[in-house]
């Protein structure tokens, strides 16, 4: 009998670019979920337009009262019962009671290596604006804080003398939609284990590095620890 496939609900505000990516790769079984629902909370979105292309049940809801809306979030996230909710440009901020009631079943994708310009909607602009010489995006479970959840995976582009602050976010966007679907994967498939602020992958190329150096006689490597976290392939 085959598994029953975990259910994913996609919060967005935006153009739905990273949406469109993580709902291409549930289709392909590359995320082995569904994406049962998309909340927006802009009728203009054009997530919403994207999820209609793709066969996704898009919702507005208007997020003018916070307490209001997150009471109707709620409602409607109890009868879906979704396994994990993934912000995918979702400008708004949740509540600490919304977000402790789905604790570690939340993700969110920041623009910038946290906690490096964090709880900004204009991370690459600043990080143009100063002067840093590398940037990139960080996914993260979410908390109660802004952009202050544990985090699963970053990576980081080089800002040259000729870049703009349009071509720094092309770079990011491209990375944000390798990573994203990366991290959605293995929090989906339950290889990801927390430890306090600590987030470690519990892969398989990890069991099978392992077996190889038994096999090899090579013991006194992973006495001494030396079997780093597993290569990602994206």
């Amino acid at each position: 009998m085959d598994k029953k496939r975990k259910k994913i609900v996609v919060f967005a505000s935006g153009s739905g670019t990273n949406f469109e990516e993580i709902a291409k790769k549930a289709k392909s079984n590359y995320i082995e979920a569904d994406i049962s629902l998309l909340i927006s909370d802009k009728a203009s979105a054009g997530a919403i337009r994207r999820a209609i292309n793709l066969g996704v049940v898009p919702i507005v809801i208007n997020w003018k009262n916070r307490e209001e809306a997150e009471e109707k979030t709620m409602k409607i996230l109890q009868i879906v019962e979704p396994d994990l909710i993934v912000l995918a440009g979702f400008m708004r901020i949740l509540s600490p009671q919304f977000v402790s009631e789905w604790k570690y079943k939340i993700l969110n994708i920041h623009p910038s290596l946290l906690p490096a310009f964090q709880g900004t909607t204009k991370a690459i602009d600043q990080a143009y604006n100063y002067g840093v010489k590398i940037t990139g995006c960080t996914v993260h479970f979410v908390d109660e804080s802004v952009d202050g959840g544990p985090i699963i995976i970053q990576a980081a582009v080089n800002i040259d003398d000729n870049d703009t602050s349009e071509r720094i976010a092309e770079k990011i966007h491209k990375l944000e939609h390798e990573i994203y679907p990366w991290a959605i994967k293995k929090v989906i498939e339950g290889k990801i284990k927390i430890e306090g602020r600590k987030v470690k992958i519990i892969d398989d190329e990890t069991i099978n590095d392992t077996e190889t150096i038994k096999k090899e006689g090579r013991e006194n490597f992973l006495q001494e620890d030396l079997l780093i976290s597993p290569k990602i392939k994206i």
